[in-house]
């Protein structure tokens, strides 16, 4: 059973994977895009296969697969942009009495591509994902005091990288101020292609 249905999928794959791979790659913004849809609606072959028709018309069945992947890949893509849209209207609020907005979102973006991945990963599950500590502790297999301290020292290093970057975010308290939070979510937004 399991030699007929790699069989089956091979077979589909080769005579599909050409035409489905241009079908993304005309859809998508980038190469990347194009890839992850392609990947996926083959994942979906294979756990789908004993659905798979024969010939041409597993071809087409494919393409309303990638269809829906693409449908499913823009609906994340349009979730992203809004989530920019509203860091971009706080980083305003934050900015937009500076002349050199782009030249200090352009120093956040470096100041938190200057960090260890360890402290980008944590600061990007606080800023980006919207995880608390508790949380970002089952994630990543740590105790939620290690999960403290280490996001301590990660806003840490990340405060004297704004401020050797130019950048001065007023943190008062304990806690990060909304500048500083709104900083993280910069940061990271613009790590990860955004409107930085």
């Amino acid at each position: 059973m399991d030699d007929e249905r790699l069989a089956r999928f091979e077979a589909v794959y080769e005579l599909a994977y050409g035409r489905i791979t241009a079908y993304a790659v005309r859809r998508c913004d980038s190469p990347q895009d194009a890839a992850d849809v392609v990947a996926e609606t083959f994942t979906i072959a294979w756990r789908r296969v004993a659905e798979l028709p024969e010939g041409e018309e597993a071809v087409l069945w494919l393409y309303g697969v990638a269809r829906k992947v693409l449908a499913n890949h823009f609906r994340g893509d349009n979730r992203r942009r809004a989530r920019t849209a509203e860091l971009d209207a706080e980083l305003a609020d934050l900015y937009g009495h500076s002349p050199d907005t782009e030249v200090e979102l352009d120093a956040i973006r470096r100041a938190f591509m200057s960090l260890p991945d360890d402290d980008r990963e944590l600061l990007s599950l606080v800023a980006w994902e919207g995880l608390e500590r508790e949380e970002i502790a089952k994630a990543l297999g740590l105790s939620r005091n290690a999960v403290r301290i280490r996001l301590y020292r990660a806003r840490r290093r990340l405060s004297r990288a704004l401020a050797a970057g130019g950048v001065h975010v007023a943190a008062p308290g304990r806690r990060p101020a909304p500048a500083m939070a709104s900083a993280e979510g910069a940061a990271v937004e613009g790590s990860q292609g955004g409107a930085l």
